[in-house]
């Protein structure tokens, strides 16, 4: 945890916050701060700052609050991704949030078990935790959005041509002809398969509504992997 990421229901005045639970444990145990110590923080879709420490007991921290600097910029990156194995899912989340990325697309696809989307890690309350340790690895405080839709078809055709437009739009898949452009200077929308990829009508129905097919080379990546290298090779250092 680099920052400590503050919500509206932490303050109890204008300048005062407390702090319990995992991010307690983790100033005390981890960063093993003591009474009068700042931290850093930031405010959830705010700036971010530094907070003294007034008073800690084994169950709660009592900051004073200073933020005075914006957060770091978001990518300008809309990721469209099948939904993953659940035991991968948060790490995926978390690797987007800790990247810039702020608007994912959760989808189904062919090779998307049916019971992916049965796992809890989709509850808004496990969304919420996944995307805060993303956000609080990279000292970010801007919640990326999640929005879900479980029937392809009907998203690629009524819904993507609308996200696509004035955007760089592609969709990565083995085997294809073009290489991932690298370091564009230009807003992305980047559609990324379960693992296996996308089946041929899949890449056809994405391509027909307006992506670009693209590869990143021979090898076949996990989506863990290949999340990470593709908004990388995007975006130069990922800003």
């Amino acid at each position: 945890m680099n920052l400590a990421l503050l919500f509206g229901e932490d303050f109890v005045s204008a300048d005062r916050a407390t702090l319990t639970g995992r991010r307690l444990a983790h100033m005390t145990s981890v960063l093993k701060v003591s009474e009068g110590d700042l931290v850093p923080v930031g405010l959830v879709n705010g700036d971010i700052g530094t907070a003294r420490v007034l008073q800690l007991t084994d169950t709660r921290a009592t900051l004073q609050v200073e933020l005075a600097e914006p957060p770091p910029s978001p990518l300008p990156l809309t990721l469209v991704l099948a939904m993953p194995r659940p035991k991968m899912f948060r790490r995926v989340l978390q690797t987007c949030a800790t990247l810039g990325v702020k608007d994912i697309w959760l989808i189904n696809s062919y090779k998307v078990e049916k019971s992916f989307w049965q796992t809890p890690w989709l509850s808004d309350d496990h969304l919420r935790e996944n995307l805060v340790l993303g956000l609080e690895q990279a000292r970010d405080t801007v919640m990326p959005r999640v929005q879900i839709r479980k029937l392809f078809k009907p998203f690629v055709e009524d819904e993507l041509p609308a996200l696509l437009e004035n955007t760089r739009a592609l969709v990565a898949h083995p085997g294809t002809e073009s290489p991932c452009p690298v370091h564009i200077s230009e807003p992305a929308t980047l559609c990324i398969g379960p693992e296996g990829g996308f089946i041929p009508y899949e890449v056809d129905k994405l391509v027909e509504a307006g992506c670009e097919a693209v590869h990143l080379g021979n090898r076949i990546l996990k989506v863990e992997t290949a999340v990470p290298v593709l908004v990388s090779r995007l975006f130069d250092a990922c800003r």
